[in-house]
Formats: C-alpha cells, sequence, structure tokens
C-alpha cells in the first residue's frame, strides 16, 4: 500500500521510466543490504541487522508521513516500478528553506553512477524546489569518490566548502566536500535520453534554423539517430541550459584532440535577456572544472546572427572572416 507524505502536495515525481515514490516498506531490505555493501561512504557506523531495519521503519520511517515538517523525507527510486536505489531530503531546514540530498543506488549499478545520479538529482529537485520550494539544498560527501564531484558539477552544483581532516576513515582523518545549489538560479545540466523531444522543439524552431549553419527542417527520425549519437560520443559533452527550473536551451562542445568546437542554442523565449554571454562563460568554466584537456574553444556563426556575433567578440574570442560565416577561437590559457 502506497502511503503519502503529508508534507508535500505531490506523491510520485517522474522522468520517463524513473521515478520517486514515498519509501516503500517493502524495499527496506534490499535498502539494508546496500547500505551495508557501501558503508564506507556513508554516515553509518555498524553494519545494519534485519532487526535494526525493522525498527528504523517502525520508530523512525512511519512517523515522516504523520508530520506536516518532518526532518526527513525519503524516497524509493523506481526504475520500471522496481526500487533500484533509495535517498531523499534530509536534514531539512524549515525555517531557512534548505536540507541535504542523500543517495544510494543498488550497488550491482554502481557502475552506471553517473547516469542514475543524474536523474535522481532532476527528480529530488521537483521535490525540493517544485513542491516544498526549497531556497537551497546541498550534498555532503567523505572524499571517497571523486567521480561524484564531476557529476554534480555536471548537474549544476558548486563547491561551497572543503572541511579539511574533517572525518576518520580506515585509520586516516579524510575531507568532507560540500556542494550546493540554489533554487532558481542559472545552471547546466548533463543532458538526458529524456530531453529528446525538447531538443526537437528547439531545433526545429523557424528562429533557431534561420541562424543554424543548415537551414532546412529536421526530420524526427534524423534528429532521434543524431541524439541517440551524441548521448553515447565520449567526445561530446552535451548540457542543458536552466533557469529558474525551466529548460530555456542547450550547449554542446564537440571535442577533437585539444579543440572543443562550441554549439548553444536558446529556446526563442529566452532571446535577448542576456543568457548567450551566460552560456559562453560556462562552456569555458566547464572545461576548467573538469580538467579538460582543452586548449583551445571554436565557434562558427552565420553573418546574420548578430547577436552571437557580439557575444563572442565581448568575450575575447578571435574571429575570421568567410563567405557567409565568421569563425572565432580563443585561448584558454590566454590572459
Amino acid at each position: 500500500m502506497q502511503r503519502y507524505f503529508k508534507a508535500l502536495e505531490n506523491q510520485v515525481f517522474s522522468i520517463g521510466r524513473h521515478s520517486l515514490v514515498p519509501i516503500r516498506f517493502e524495499d527496506r531490505m534490499e535498502i539494508m543490504t546496500w547500505r551495508n555493501e557501501q558503508i564506507y561512504h556513508l554516515r553509518q557506523d555498524k553494519v545494519l541487522t534485519i532487526q535494526d531495519q525493522d525498527s528504523y521503519f517502525r520508530n523512525v520511517v512511519d512517523k515522516l508521513f504523520e508530520e506536516s515538517e518532518p526532518t526527513q523525507l525519503l524516497f524509493s527510486f523506481l526504475e520500471d516500478n522496481k526500487c533500484i536505489g533509495y535517498g531523499g531530503l534530509v536534514h531539512i531546514n524549515w525555517i531557512d528553506k534548505n536540507a541535504e540530498i542523500s543517495f544510494i543506488i543498488n550497488t550491482q549499478l554502481e557502475e552506471q553512477l553517473a547516469y542514475y545520479w543524474h536523474l535522481y538529482l532532476q527528480l529530488i529537485e521537483k521535490v525540493a524546489f517544485n513542491d516544498l520550494k526549497l531556497h537551497k539544498v546541498y550534498t555532503y560527501a567523505f572524499d571517497v569518490r571523486p567521480q561524484l564531484y564531476s557529476i554534480l558539477l555536471q548537474s549544476g552544483y558548486n563547491e561551497d566548502a572543503r572541511l579539511k581532516d574533517h572525518c576518520l576513515f580506515r585509520d586516516n582523518y579524510i575531507d568532507v566536500l560540500i556542494h550546493f545549489k540554489i533554487n532558481g538560479a542559472f545552471h547546466l545540466r548533463r543532458a538526458l535520453y529524456t530531453d529528446v523531444n525538447i531538443t526537437f522543439k528547439w531545433a526545429n524552431d523557424p528562429l533557431v534554423r534561420k541562424f543554424s549553419l543548415t537551414q532546412s527542417p529536421i526530420t524526427w527520425e534524423s534528429h532521434l539517430e543524431w541524439y541517440r549519437k551524441k548521448m553515447i560520443d565520449n567526445n561530446c559533452a552535451y548540457f542543458i541550459v536552466m533557469h529558474e527550473n525551466i529548460p530555456i536551451g542547450s550547449l554542446r562542445l564537440d571535442v577533437s584532440n585539444t579543440v572543443a568546437t562550441i554549439s548553444y542554442l536558446l529556446d526563442p523565449i529566452a532571446h535577448g535577456k542576456g543568457f548567450g554571454t551566460k552560456v559562453l562563460k560556462a562552456a569555458q568554466e566547464l572545461c576548467t572544472f573538469f580538467n579538460i584537456n582543452i586548449e583551445k574553444l571554436f565557434g562558427v556563426v552565420k553573418k546574420e546572427n548578430i547577436a552571437s556575433i557580439k557575444i563572442f567578440e565581448k568575450l575575447g574570442y578571435q574571429s575570421e572572416e568567410n563567405l557567409d560565416t565568421y569563425y572565432f577561437e580563443k585561448k584558454l590559457n590566454a590572459n
């Protein structure tokens, strides 16, 4: 039987095949197994027993459904209605409107950590920002999984603090890293398969096509094939531009050797509001954040696209004029 949190207006948060639902009693034993297998990165000081887990659900979890402002909201993370992870918002501060994000995935799926973390963050932000109207969410992580930090950065989180030698881990003191995101702030997040529809809509907008290098309309079949290839291309970094929790455009970096070619577009409703400058600045920051071996950024802009030309020039790109386009480039080590 599905239970409901009094604190939430909505109870199910979905993206395609994946969803968050109020934590299910039936998932408790799998959750216990995953926690015990991954105890090294959790604030858990002993291996849990069946008795521990049953007691926790009876004495802690059950109460969360009765409180209007609980200290935590926990969810089962489902794929095709099967639980493959769990997490939630913990240490909720209802006065200051912030909360910590927690999440663990089925240990057997750890090799796909990036894929599931990106999905989960989008879902838990629906809970935090859209339903609860929190101002800020953050993560608290022992410095034992460095792959997690690039995932957070690619989802629009920034490093808030590094607590030096903060925790004793296997007889050594290690750092704790805190990353955060503010509700409504401009940011980029990694593109997912579920973004195929909105990217198709943007790509075929008449104003977007007008300034594209190829102006003929794009068919759904060709876009779908192209999008699938980009999703698995290790030389492509593809992001969705977000503002006030709404997708407003896309940014793509196609990497060849040490050169990244920039391609970006904005939903026409976002034109003329300064987002183009923010997107190009973010492209440069991405290369710095992720330590990508990029020496030069490159862009091609049609001469009719005056707005984009001005943005590239304002940000210090060198230009070369051609028949109907400008080539722009910028060395990342240039002052």
